[in-house]
């Protein structure tokens, strides 16, 4: 019984999950408000109402920072690229898009799920877009996917930024806040599909996982071991970029976590993808709430957006990934 303990502890998803758990805990008496024992002991109304936004609040953050992580790990995986994220796949850029025309179309005012469907939708055309690119012009290569990525991301900011020009002080307001991200949840519904796309994509990486390996070696071996690496490569960013676009219309623009959770994860737990993925689910997840944590705790009489914090994280860290690789390539 003890050795059979033993094994299941020695299982690192099950010791991060743990450590989650306690983190979900502790952070929900952080912030402008803090909540100690005594506090919850005798619980008053406001403490009440206060434990129950912040742990609908770390609960998206979780889902969010989950996603992004898995969804970058598959990116990195597919287009076998350490510095390859959902948002080089023009994702980011179609969802904020389709958020920003629902917001100057006044479709906020008429219901709270107006923002977070036009945002799926716009990240969903916008992936179709670059793999009908990827497919016409860049002969279907991992190479040239991530180049028609940018392309379309290139456009879609262009876009953006003619929305944004052309928008009232209002909405101006609405569109910055949405683009900096923001992990107060417009709806339970949303965050529970979000949460089921999480799951779905988590599991089928998780069974693909030897496959993927193959992948990462190249063409060549992954034909010798009987996988064919464009069909792989189809699942892998087709449901990565639709568990971003998830993301993206849950939370809004949150940068640069499908870039560090990868990385940290493989230095830390090796890069076999079968266990390699609910690692990085775990520690998105915790990456994103420890986050927002401090953006709700840094200033007293403000509240920073996440993104604000993890693309403070993400720009040094990404520098340094480019400086390591420059040096591995020398």
């Amino acid at each position: 019984m003890f050795t059979n303990i033993r094994k299941i502890l020695g299982i690192p998803v099950v010791w991060i999950g743990l450590s989650a758990i306690v983190l979900f805990l502790l952070f929900m008496g952080c912030g402008a408000y803090p909540i100690n024992l005594s506090d919850i002991q005798n619980l008053s109304p406001m403490t009440m109402t206060v434990l129950k936004l912040r742990a609908l609040r770390l609960t998206c953050a979780f889902i969010v920072g989950g996603s992004l992580a898995v969804a970058g790990t598959a990116c990195q995986a597919a287009l076998r690229n350490p510095l390859a994220e959902p948002y080089i796949l023009g994702v980011s850029g179609g969802g904020s898009v389709g958020a920003a025309i629902a917001i100057i179309l006044g479709l906020a005012v008429v219901s709270e799920f107006f923002i977070p469907a036009f945002a799926l939708a716009g990240a969903i055309l916008a992936l179709i877009l670059v793999l009908a690119v990827s497919r016409r012009w860049s002969a279907d290569t991992p190479a040239g996917t991530a180049l028609a990525g940018v392309v379309i991301g290139s456009m879609c900011s262009s876009l953006l930024m003619f929305i944004i020009s052309m928008s009232n002080s209002r909405e101006l307001n609405s569109i910055t806040w949405w683009l900096l991200g923001s992990l107060q949840p417009s709806g339970l519904a949303l965050l529970l599909s979000a949460g089921s796309s999480l799951i779905f994509a988590t599991a089928l990486f998780t069974l693909l996982g030897r496959e993927i390996d193959a992948v990462t070696f190249g063409e060549e071996t992954a034909f010798s071991l009987g996988t064919d690496p464009r069909k792989l490569c189809y699942i892998l960013l087709g449901v990565s970029s639709l568990l971003a676009a998830c993301a993206v219309a849950v939370s809004g623009i949150i940068g640069f976590v499908g870039l560090i959770t990868p990385h940290i994860a493989r230095s830390l737990f090796g890069a076999r993808h079968r266990q390699l993925f609910p690692v990085c689910m775990l520690l998105g997840g915790i990456f994103l709430m420890i986050c927002d944590t401090f953006a709700r705790s840094l200033f007293a009489t403000t509240e920073l957006p996440v993104g604000v914090i993890t693309s403070f994280i993400g720009g040094p860290f990404f520098l340094w990934l480019l400086g390591r690789r420059r040096v591995w390539e020398s």
